[in-house]
């Protein structure tokens, strides 16, 4: 046979391959217990009313976030097998959160019969304490070929509030865990319920002074405290003033943070800085000249341009960092470091690294660069000097924001600032790199499906991740809040319902394709209180959306104050009656993320939301909606007697029937019993323009980036609400109303 008959000669058959086997069908029943035994929700209410179940392939991803292995039965099986065996192979749990005055056990593992020592060390050294074993007697447990035994100790019923150790002891071995006494009932609002108080809140980067870079800062946050102070506000109430990116560009929202433990430098006031008396006249002169360079931005009355104030300052503060500092100022920086700790050097090597890599460089996801490894320790020596100078920007913003408290405080605010904190932080950000131990890789917050968004919202943000949290002592949570209320009289929490639950999206799912993981909020919600406690401070719930029934009312047990915003109180078909709000809230006419009084009462944000493409119906059906809900509004106020027949309705345009009738909705609402009444600052000077229109992007809309403007959009600024009538006009309406002044 040729080489050619060879070639094309018929093969001898071979036996076919077996077909592939089909996978196995997940079991449905084993899933959800397993989901369960993880706080993973496997359905839920949505905002029609109905409940929607959670998809397997979402289940198993969150699942797989969260550490567990649920891709076939026999994982599923073995997951939930360590799953009811997890805590028996742990001497103590992770981490314990009690209530102050209640009583607590805690369980220790330990070999079947051997005897057990369980002692408490206080907080700062100050002495130790036994628990007592109780007779409790619990069915031991092989634990890898070891009978386990399992003993319970009670905890003295008087420990004081503090962060203290569990110390166990048992045959030579030992086990540490932190232990968290919290606040039964935080109590620091409990003055304003003699005394109701009001207050401002506003966007700071929007509230401009003549002698502002263009951008709101922390000296005009002292000035519009000491202002709305001495007309008898109580607080001021500002946006979340996180840390952005290190360099320009920088995002806008405040509410998508590089880190929610330290501050925006582009805050900084450059010439509050006390070093900058002592500049050599060449570099005063560059200095005043970066000034003059973007002082045409501060009478901008349109847009913000951040990026290139911060460009500006950061030469500024470039300079002033390298003039050398008095020993007592040296003293004060040094201290400031020693006191922010490993968690500040961690954030200014983060951005020391970040001025010269983009945030999608393959380093943030590398193993070989995560914290701690040779390679970031030795950038951690190479880079010293730009890490200094970041440790110096926090210090900075640390003594401007105690300037700012004192300010308030001195005005005669029982409050001062209250700060705001964001749900979380980017994908992208500082804490996603330094943190990365203790959050849920490869999902994203976000919300399911509702009215307003029908396809979902995915915040691009990575949630906490509830075991490895709790393993970390909760020292992340910790620290970040005992920071943002170091100089703070509050803290308005935005979407507490998060420390419940937190609707999470695995990586390529569509937002609406979630689901809900649940936090252990005994433990979240008492260090909040702990902390505001200790900083005596209020601390206000954002709790509006879609929530479960019991959750307002256990904040209210825990002495937290939730919000109640005018347009959204409904009682049935019609506006709530003032007298039926909740005493334990701050109530407000608006929020940031509706337009001011002045343009919602016009149906200015019907018209943008239709010009932007967002109604899911006419304009004309959408504006009659809307001009039906402000008439139901405008015939509460006539019959309560602040509005007479014929001053407002729907689409009044006219100037002095706006600012009567806005006037008119704050002296309702200061008829409710709610504690502490909020003023935006938009509504007393008559801005129309709304500064967040969600669901949409920059392209769309200028989100965050609107300044303060009066009724014909012109700046208004710091200097002359002293004499801006409307300002003045409204203040001492509400302080009347409260106050009978």
């Amino acid at each position: 046979m040729t080489a050619s008959d060879q070639q094309h000669a018929p093969r001898p058959a071979l036996p076919a391959d077996p077909p592939a086997a089909a996978p196995e069908p997940v079991n449905s029943h084993l899933l959800h217990q397993l989901a369960d035994a993880h706080g993973v929700g496997t359905s839920f209410q949505g905002w029609d009313g109905l409940p929607h179940s959670v998809s397997q392939e979402t289940l198993v991803k969150v699942l797989a976030a969260l550490g567990v292995d649920a891709r076939t039965n026999q994982d599923i099986e073995a997951a939930l097998a360590e799953a009811d065996l997890a805590p028996w192979r742990q001497v103590l749990p992770p981490a314990v959160v009690i209530k102050q005055g209640e009583p607590a056990q805690v369980p220790v593992h330990v070999r079947d019969g051997a005897t057990a020592r369980l002692t408490i060390a206080l907080e700062g050294g100050v002495g130790s304490r036994e628990a007592v074993q109780q007779d409790v007697w619990v069915q031991p447990r092989d634990v890898d070929g070891v009978s386990t035994g399992r003993a319970t100790f009670s905890l003295p019923a008087d420990l004081p509030l503090g962060w203290h150790a569990l110390h166990a002891e048992s045959e030579g071995r030992t086990a540490t865990a932190t232990l968290v006494v919290t606040p039964a009932r935080l109590a620091t609002a409990k003055p304003l319920e003699e005394r109701r108080g009001w207050g401002l809140a506003t966007q700071l980067y929007s509230v401009r002074s003549k002698r502002s870079w263009g951008i709101g800062d922390f000296a005009d946050l002292a000035d519009l405290a000491a202002i709305s102070g001495a007309r008898g506000a109580d607080y001021v109430l500002v946006n979340p003033l996180h840390a952005a990116e290190p360099v320009p560009p920088v995002q806008p929202s405040p509410y998508s943070p590089s880190t929610r433990r330290f501050f925006n430098p582009l805050y900084i006031r450059i010439e509050a800085i006390p070093e900058l008396a002592y500049l050599r006249p060449r570099k005063r002169a560059a200095l005043e000249k970066l000034h003059e360079e973007v002082a045409g931005l501060n009478r901008e009355g349109g847009h913000l341009d951040r990026d290139a104030v911060y460009a500006a300052k950061l030469q500024a503060l470039e300079m002033l960092y390298h003039t050398r500092r008095s020993p007592a100022r040296q003293a004060a920086f040094d201290e400031f470091c020693r006191i922010s700790g490993k968690g500040l050097e961690d954030f200014s090597l983060w951005s020391a690294i970040r001025e010269d890599l983009a945030p999608g460089d393959p380093l943030w996801k590398d193993p070989a660069y995560a914290i701690g490894t040779p390679e970031v320790e030795a950038l951690r020596e190479k880079l010293a000097d730009r890490i200094g100078f970041h440790r110096w920007l926090q210090w900075i913003c640390d003594e401007q924001l105690e300037n700012a408290q004192r300010a308030a405080l001195r005005s005669g605010m029982r409050l001062g600032v209250v700060h705001d904190l964001a749900v979380g932080v980017d994908h992208s950000s500082a804490d996603a790199w330094t943190l990365r131990g203790v959050l849920a890789p490869n999902t994203s917050v976000g919300a399911p499906p509702d009215m307003y968004n029908q396809q979902g919202q995915d915040w691009g943000q990575p949630p906490w991740h509830p075991r490895r949290l709790a393993e970390a002592g909760y020292e992340p949570f910790r620290k970040m809040l005992a920071n943002v209320l170091r100089h703070a009289g509050g803290i308005r929490v935005d979407h507490i319902l998060g420390l419940f639950r937190l609707w999470w999206i695995p990586m390529g799912n569509a937002p609406g394709d979630g689901a809900y993981v649940r936090y252990d909020h005994e433990a979240l919600i008492g260090i909040l209180a702990l902390e505001a406690h200790r900083a005596g401070a209020v601390v206000i719930g954002e709790d509006l959306g879609t929530f479960e029934p019991w959750v307002r009312d256990y904040l209210a047990a825990r002495g937290i104050l939730g919000t109640s915003i005018l347009w959204f109180e409904y009682d049935g078909d019609s506006p709530l009656a003032p007298e039926k709000y909740r005493m334990q809230a701050l109530a407000s006419v608006n929020t940031h993320d509706l337009p001011p009084t002045a343009g919602y009462l016009a149906g200015d944000h019907v018209a943008l939301r239709s010009r932007l493409g967002l109604l899911e119906r006419s304009e004309q059906e959408e504006r009659a909606e809307h001009n039906a809900s402000l008439e139901k509004m405008f015939a509460l106020l006539r019959e309560r007697g602040y509005l007479s027949e014929g001053t407002a309705g729907a689409g009044t345009a006219q100037a002095a029937a706006e600012e009567h009738t806005i006037e008119a909705l704050h002296l309702l609402l200061a008829q409710a019993p709610s504690v502490l009444l909020g003023v935006a600052l938009v509504d007393a000077v008559g801005e129309r323009r709304v500064q967040n229109q969600p669901g949409t992007t920059e392209a769309l809309y200028p989100n965050w980036q609107v300044p303060l403007g009066g009724p014909d959009g012109k700046p208004v600024y710091l200097d002359d609400l002293p004499g801006n009538k409307r300002f003045n006009a409204l203040l001492a309406a509400v302080e009347g109303s409260l106050h009978g002044s």
